[in-house]
């Protein structure tokens, strides 16, 4: 793995986070002693954000533009049930890691606070041999935003809870979203509503912040359907636009990490190669 590749591919892979984990549980707490909402908002917001966090689970696509203007599309399964993970197929193109598989599309899981890259065994190298390549979240996130994404904060019904409290929340709305009748809301969440996770949007000198700007606040969009829970969730961070669609919840397979033999874990090569 090239040193000049990590960072469009791990930027892409991060974004993957952002759209599911706006904000932490402190940051909830102190927004919403400070902002005041219509009932009806504040009801509908919070009716959706208890179904999300009941389903556990839930089949998305995913399209992540950081900026260049060719946006890279992922689908999969994403489980917040028991600890936040994903398990999703990427363009192997557009991600640039066509030196790490042949195949058009590569396979992404996150699990237990990493990566997992599905790559094509290489002939030499700290890869010879090896199915999947494993990069630890802080490399891409920082510490402190690897821990903002752990348990309950890395969940879809997390940035629901970001929107239901956030900074001038809007109601635009009826509108058909993938065929189905919903609800648009609109609102800023900035730095104090973020909790931890604003260390990694907002910090430049990491790799998440590097991919967004260095952050300070996170433009959301989400359209809630009328079993209350949401259609299409879509994120603005600096740079980077996320846009989440949900096709199914519940009932999905689990995340599990691959077999500790086919695995090498590149974390610290990822890191010297940020270094330089």
């Amino acid at each position: 793995m090239k040193a000049k590749h990590t960072a469009a591919w791990v930027g892409f892979t991060a974004a993957a986070l952002v759209a599911t984990s706006a904000c932490g549980a402190d940051g909830v707490k102190q927004a919403a002693e400070a902002v005041d909402k219509t009932d009806a908002i504040m009801a509908a917001l919070s009716r959706a954000t208890d179904r999300t966090e009941q389903v556990g689970s839930a089949e998305v696509k995913m399209s992540t533009d950081i900026g260049t203007g060719t946006p890279v599309a992922m689908e999969g399964t994403y489980s917040w049930g028991d600890g936040y993970a994903y398990d999703v197929e990427m363009d192997t193109k557009a991600a640039q890691m066509q030196t790490l598989t042949s195949d058009p599309s590569i396979r992404m899981l996150f699990v237990d606070g990493a990566y997992y890259y599905d790559v094509d065994p290489q002939p030499s190298g700290p890869l010879k041999g090896k199915e999947w390549m494993k990069i630890d979240a802080s490399a891409v996130l920082g510490e402190a935003g690897a821990q903002a994404v752990t348990g309950a904060n890395g969940s879809p019904s997390a940035s629901m809870k970001g929107l239901k409290y956030a900074n001038d929340v809007e109601d635009l709305g009826k509108e058909t979203v993938n065929g189905q009748s919903t609800t648009h809301y609109r609102a800023v969440i900035d730095q104090k509503q973020m909790g931890k996770f604003a260390d990694a949007l907002g910090d430049e000198d990491s790799l998440m912040g590097s991919v967004t700007g260095g952050a300070t606040s996170i433009s959301m969009d989400v359209w809630v359907g009328a079993k209350d829970l949401p259609v299409r969730l879509t994120e603005k961070v600096g740079a980077m636009k996320v846009t989440m669609d949900f096709e199914k919840f519940g009932k999905t397979a689990d995340v599990k990490a691959p077999p500790a033999s086919e695995t090498v874990d590149m974390t610290q090569a990822l890191k010297d190669s940020q270094g330089q």
